[in-house]
């Protein structure tokens, strides 16, 4: 799975990254992103790609209240086109999530150590997504950063794909995001057959870091400098 990641990017290094069009956004370095947080996602339409912020978390068009977006921040590839949460968004609204780094955590003993995931090089890559938009009904309860919607709002969620783990990943988490290649981001975005697969381990690196990840409020630099574990 994928429960956090980082955006430390500017708009400008998405721009020349993934060919944006459209007005800049003002985007600082995000060092936690937590499910239910808006996050940058790219998505195409009759002119290019545009950014756009997105709430983690996919609520379906059907849903009855917002509370179905907690389960599902995550997507598993394998089934994705056949679920009834996903398999609409699967056919006819793809997105792509920029991230530069993301964490899974490894149980040891009564504790569960954080661990950061990135690519060797360090540039900024692009997770398989999917969204929604989902229209507020009749007396659905809204809390959190939906709190202040009403009925008949547009909500536009999404949510990352999963894979099995590469050999990078595995010693940490049996799944792990999957991270599409840059010439893959076009047939994506297109609705074309793309593998889904595990992200070469070579070209990634991971290093564990402080349990201040933990919390989603803790979002400076501490939460991916590297630590020393004992």
């Amino acid at each position: 799975m994928c429960g956090r990641f980082t955006q430390r990017m500017t708009w400008r290094e998405l721009h020349e990254r993934m060919g944006l069009i459209g007005t800049p956004l003002n985007l600082r370095p995000r060092y936690n992103v937590a499910p239910s947080q808006d996050v940058a996602v790219a998505r195409a339409n009759d002119d290019g790609r545009t950014l756009a912020m997105l709430r983690w978390g996919l609520i379906p068009a059907w849903a009855k209240d917002q509370a179905i977006g907690h389960k599902l921040i995550n997507a598993r590839s394998e089934t994705a086109a056949e679920k009834p949460s996903f398999r609409s968004a699967f056919r006819a609204r793809r997105c792509l999530i920029p991230a530069d780094g993301f964490y899974e955590w490894r149980r040891e003993g009564k504790t569960r150590q954080p661990w950061l995931f990135g690519l060797r090089d360090g540039a900024p890559f692009a997770f398989a997504g999917l969204w929604e938009r989902w229209t507020v009904p009749q007396g659905a309860a809204l809390t959190g950063s939906l709190a202040e919607r009403s009925q008949g709002d547009a909500v536009e969620t999404c949510t990352i794909l999963t894979t099995a783990a590469n050999e990078t990943v595995a010693p940490v988490h049996g799944r792990m995001p999957v991270i599409l290649p840059g010439d893959a981001y076009g047939p994506w975005l297109a609705g074309e057959d793309v593998p889904l697969a595990p992200y070469p381990a070579d070209d990634m690196t991971a290093h564990p870091v402080s349990t201040l990840v933990n919390r989603p409020t803790n979002d400076d630099p501490r939460c991916v400098e590297p630590i020393a574990l004992t």
